[in-house]
């Protein structure tokens, strides 16, 4: 994934966009950057790895030397950024956050117009870079991202930081991603995350839409390029990956999980499925509102079998081997074994994706004493890999366990019946659930259904995007 942040202000703020790019580090672990506009100096730039080491301690240094009114931060998990342009329209920052499916097309057909680039690992393009050489076939910042928006397949949220100090933001056109205005009395910020301004001293402005394209400078905004009418925003933000405290589209993230955990009760109520268990816990950290929602409605305790560690230890799904992936999962979580021996608990988590981490999640519960554990997940089955964001990613859609199941209980024609599965009102989906539980060593295993998560999020379902549970551009 990744995020961003920039302003422009009156006053110096490189301060603001270093706090406010570091208030992005939970939807990246590879690399951060930021770059800076001084009448003086003119742009500066710094990017650096950030695996083994957070934005903030790797960027003290040069925060500390950086002067300028105007600047750009970013957290990236795929290249570095944000890169330093020269071309026809002036020399520029520029950072994307997203991803372009079309690359290998478009990089050829630009080389083919004697357009070069600088190769990195592997001989690959930085996604930046073919993004800036799109901007640059036209002749204004506006022109040219409208062509870049047409012509990507896929998504980019696009921040340009120019060599005059202003700032131009482009949402992505379909509106996947937020992008979110703030101000001040001296200047404007934009955010994927609203907490991140807000915590600066920023009020909230207003969110683009899908598509638009605005300008940035000490005195005012304006918009370059109206948005367009289709948004399909990705439910997964207050799903999972969004923070809680931020607000999208006028919907709260912890607020929506919370009513989600809720509607999830009453439907297993009202459904019979609804365990007797001793204790509702969160699987940490994104499942913990959701199982505080489930707790309240159901009338069963919440409790907190196991506590995150995160002083040291980084989001589990962001090392690039499965391995160490499962490895850092359960090294991060520690039980409260008084809260497991003996007990009967329920568990929600965000989502079940490859299903790898849970597993050995229940065999520790288990071996710490469980006499039952019960497994919720807060989304629906994930059936499609998502082709839009670089989030959740499959090479192929039999990593994802809901499919891997399908093909286990009836083969591969089981595939023709996906919408079936999915729907555990029907025998193919209580089969898929039985036998996903069985294979992790759930005691129970149900999932949200769309309706009620669409319903949690609580703005117009039209504007979501299910592509990942339901396969519908």
């Amino acid at each position: 994934m990744g995020g961003f942040f920039g302003a422009v202000s009156k006053r110096e703020v490189v301060y603001d966009v270093f706090f406010g790019t570091d208030y992005h580090s939970h939807l990246g672990t590879r690399r951060g950057g930021l770059a800076v506009f001084d009448p003086t100096t003119g742009l500066q730039r710094e990017i650096h790895n950030i695996e083994n080491t957070p934005f903030r301690t790797k960027f003290e240094a040069e925060a500390a030397e950086m002067h300028g009114r105007s600047a750009i931060g970013c957290i990236s998990d795929t290249d570095p950024q944000p890169i330093l342009i020269k071309s026809c329209l002036g020399t520029y920052a520029i950072s994307m956050v997203g991803i372009i499916n079309n690359m290998d097309e478009l990089t050829r057909e630009l080389m083919t117009a004697h357009a070069h680039f600088e190769a990195m690992g592997g001989g690959r393009v930085n996604q930046a870079e073919l993004l800036a050489m799109l901007i640059n076939r036209e002749n204004s910042f506006e022109d040219g991202i409208r062509y870049a928006q047409e012509r990507i397949k896929g998504t980019a949220s696009i921040m340009i930081l120019t060599d005059s100090g202003e700032i131009i933001a482009a949402r992505d056109r379909d509106g996947r991603l937020p992008m979110i205005l703030g101000t001040d009395e001296d200047g404007y910020c934009v955010s994927f995350e609203s907490f991140a301004f807000e915590k600066l001293g920023y009020r909230y402005l207003r969110d683009l839409g899908p598509g638009e394209i605005v300008k940035l400078t000490a005195d005012g905004w304006e918009t370059l390029a109206q948005p367009f009418e289709r948004m399909k925003m990705c439910t997964f933000l207050w799903t999972y990956y969004g923070y809680p405290n931020s607000v999208y589209e006028g919907s709260n993230v912890e607020i929506s999980r919370n009513i989600n955990g809720r509607l999830f009760a009453a439907h297993e109520k009202r459904n019979g499925t609804l365990p007797q268990v001793d204790y509702v816990c969160g699987v940490p950290d994104s499942g913990t509102a959701h199982a505080l929602g489930y707790a309240h409605e159901s009338g069963i305790s919440y409790g907190r079998s196991f506590i995150k560690y995160t002083p040291t230890w980084p989001r589990s799904f962001m090392p690039q081997t499965q391995g160490l992936r499962e490895r850092i999962a359960r090294m991060k979580l520690v039980p409260v074994k008084q809260l497991i021996e003996g007990q009967r608990l329920l568990f929600v988590d965000d989502s079940i994706v490859r299903g790898t981490q849970l597993k050995g999640t229940v065999n520790y519960l288990f071996e710490n004493g469980a006499r039952e554990v019960h497994m919720r997940s807060a989304c629906p089955p994930v059936m499609y890999g998502c082709k839009y964001l670089n989030f959740s990613r499959s090479n192929t859609e039999m990593e994802l366990i809901a499919r891997r199941t399908i093909s286990a209980i009836e083969g591969e024609g089981g595939q023709a019946h996906v919408a079936e599965y999915a729907d555990g009102s029907t025998e193919r989906g209580k089969a898929m659930r039985c036998h996903i539980a069985k294979s992790l060593g759930f005691s129970t295993l149900e999932y949200q259904t769309l309706d009620g998560t669409l319903s949690s999020v609580g703005i117009d379902k039209c504007k979501l995007c299910t592509y990942c549970w339901t396969g519908i551009e």
